[in-house]
């Protein structure tokens, strides 16, 4: 399955789950609920998957992301009223310590499900560009596209 049809069942049931039990709940709720979903929809849900984040070779720390999905597609998970730049960098910040290449950021705390995807974007290293100038200059460097119910996925 492609990253595109993978995200698109993923939002298909996070809209089944933010239609049935609306907007109000804890994120844990939620989380539960399109766990089930995407189980019945036949994908592979690991929830608060342990990610080590390390630097230079050495592991400074850990978190738990809300959720992986087939080992391919991240899923960070809200229950706020208005998404913020913070929740789309605490994503950003997931998938460039996993290496994954794309993640969703899926908000129920709104009258609408909100959702959006995050693309690493990957840059060819150039003839007699040495490693090191290639980190410093493309780490992070990632695409962002909100998606919605009548524009799907790119």
């Amino acid at each position: 399955m492609e990253h595109e049809e993978l995200t698109q069942k993923i939002i298909g049931c996070a809209m089944k789950v933010h239609g049935t039990l609306g907007h109000g709940f804890l994120e844990s709720v939620y989380q539960n609920a399109l766990a089930l979903e995407l189980r019945k929809a036949g994908m592979k849900v690991e929830c608060e998957k342990k990610i080590q984040v390390t630097y230079d070779g050495v592991i400074v720390g850990d978190f738990a992301a809300d959720m992986l999905i087939n080992e391919r597609v991240l899923i960070e998970n809200k229950a706020v009223q208005v998404l913020a730049i913070a929740h789309e960098v605490q994503l950003v910040n997931y998938l460039t310590a996993t290496g994954i290449d794309i993640g969703l950021l899926l908000n129920f705390g709104a009258t609408r499900l909100e959702f959006k995807r995050k693309a690493r974007i990957y840059r060819p290293k150039k003839s007699g560009q040495d490693e090191q100038d290639l980190q410093d200059k493309n780490l992070g460097s990632f695409d962002s596209h909100p998606v919605h119910p009548d524009n799907p996925v790119e």
